[in-house]
């Protein structure tokens, strides 16, 4: 069979076509708008802050403005990391306190922001201020003190021995989370992927 694929990019969309044995096969369009935008980082600025929601709206430069709520404002803990070795600090506690939004930001202020969810119908994205960059092997995060291990990964040997890994290596101050890529791999790595990662994260601060 002859497969031969065909790349069409123009300013408002972009095509790809499959074409098996000069039949066409399969067709996709993307256009701008439709990008998936989770994961990007902006440097935004505070545009309201609501005490009575205890959120905010954040000026991104979005056609909408972005939504922050308080909790997405807090250091993260490793809860939703783990189930061996994880914090727990949820089970059997009471829910979660925040200091007030309007103790955090104020208006007019430039804040670095993460998208978490996609802007819909008339609502803009959902935002949050803790940073989380991806890189192959590892989740790096500018704040907290815990490493934690993809659940994927089952072997309880293994989990320990990435979690010994990947602390030593993780800068003071910043939290770590193994993805299910880690699996198996040497410090050499990690090293190189947290490094990397520092970089990308000196970047953005020197932008903010």
């Amino acid at each position: 069979m002859k497969i031969e694929i065909f790349i069409n990019q123009g300013i408002h969309e972009s095509r790809i076509a499959i074409v098996e044995d000069g039949t066409l096969a399969e067709i996709w369009v993307e256009r701008p708008e439709s990008e998936r935008m989770v994961g990007d980082i902006y440097l935004g600025k505070e545009n309201a802050v609501l005490p009575s929601l205890q959120a905010a709206f954040v000026d991104i430069g979005l056609e909408r403005t972005a939504f922050l709520q308080v909790r997405d404002m807090v250091e993260a803990d490793n809860d939703n990391d783990d189930e061996d070795g994880g914090s727990g600090r949820r089970n059997g506690r009471r829910p979660r306190q925040y200091p007030p939004i309007q103790d955090l930001v104020k208006k007019g202020q430039e804040i670095l922001v993460q998208i978490t969810k996609e802007p819909i119908s008339t609502k803009g994205a959902r935002i949050t201020s803790q940073i989380a960059l991806a890189g192959r092997f590892v989740v790096l995060m500018p704040t907290g003190d815990w490493v934690g291990v993809s659940r994927k990964i089952s072997s309880w040997n293994e989990r320990r021995r990435l979690r010994d890994v990947v602390r030593k290596l993780t800068p003071e101050g910043h939290s770590c989370i193994v993805r299910t890529e880690g699996r198996d791999q040497k410090e050499k790595g990690f090293r190189k992927d947290l490094k990397q990662l520092q970089r990308t994260h000196r970047r953005l601060s020197k932008k903010a």
